[in-house]
């Protein structure tokens, strides 16, 4: 790629590691159901009204809707209640392992040794993290294994519907997704709208940010990249965001900085550069 395009490419892995940190700040002050569907709707009325997918694919786009929307970002913004921004990331990134065993129950794709290597590597990761102080409790792990785990079925759902254009489907399972997250903020969070008013300039950031910066900017332009470039230029540079993720963590908002969460990190960053090697991901597993 050329120099500016790389320039590019980085400057929206580093949005999308700093989304990680703003979510963290955000869902401080603002609930974290009510803050995502916030960001939905921000999304949806930025996007929606320009853009347009073929009538067959409303029960594809609904879906999506659900386990991209709600359950992939709901979970994770629970989970960042409590977790840390940078270990949530690398734990995030169990998506691409958990997406490859899916592809190989459902869609018959062989693993092959690279990927089972890549397999194996991450879960190493996994395990190096745990055997740090910096994993999160037995609750927040499960939602962010969620949340990796609903991230990967949205690939599959994705690669099935191949007429419907990325930002298209930002859009409008973003507008779906926003009464579903309504319906848990009001079913599960009673302190939702005593917060609101109190909430400060992190709160409000965060929706903005995640909305425009993480979403409409840094999607936007990765999908103008992989336009005009192969998957192979373009995807390795996602695997820089746990790792800068990490690094901002312990920088802007005093995450531990133990060795043992960056040796997990970096291990289970090469595990995921294994399994996404010649593979085409859907969507890069980001917030």
């Amino acid at each position: 790629m050329p120099i500016r395009h790389s320039i590019l490419a980085l400057a929206v892995v580093c949005l999308w590691a700093l989304n990680m940190i703003v979510i963290k700040l955000g869902v401080a002050e603002i609930p974290p159901m009510l803050m995502c569907a916030l960001r939905f709707i921000l999304v949806s009325a930025l996007v929606v009204p320009f853009t347009r997918f073929p009538l067959a694919r409303l029960p594809g786009v609904l879906l999506v809707s659900l386990t991209f929307g709600s359950l992939h970002f709901g979970a994770l913004f629970v989970a960042l209640q409590s977790a840390e921004a940078g270990t949530s990331a690398v734990i995030i990134q169990l998506g691409a392992p958990i997406a490859t065993l899916l592809a190989c129950l459902f869609l018959r794709e062989p693993l092959g040794a690279m990927r089972l290597a890549g397999l194996a590597i991450s879960v190493l990761g996994i395990a190096i993290l745990a055997a740090g102080p910096t994993l999160p409790g037995l609750a927040p792990f499960a939602l962010l294994v969620v949340s990796a785990t609903a991230w990967a079925v949205t690939n599959l759902i994705i690669k099935a519907m191949p007429d419907v254009g990325p930002m298209a489907m930002m859009g409008w399972s973003s507008l779906f997704a926003t009464p579903q997250l309504l319906l848990a903020s009001w079913l599960v969070e009673s302190d939702r709208w005593s917060m609101v008013p109190l909430a400060g300039w992190n709160g409000w950031f965060s929706v903005v940010y995640s909305a425009i910066g993480s979403s409409i900017v840094g999607y936007g332009v990765w999908y103008w990249l992989l336009r005009r470039h192969s998957i192979n230029a373009v995807v390795p540079y996602s695997m820089l965001n746990p790792l800068l993720a990490v690094l901002f963590g312990i920088v802007l908002i005093g995450d531990d900085p133990s060795p043992v969460k960056m040796i997990g990190a970096l291990v289970m960053v090469l595990g995921v550069a294994l399994i996404l090697r010649r593979r085409d991901a859907a969507l890069p597993d980001t917030a």
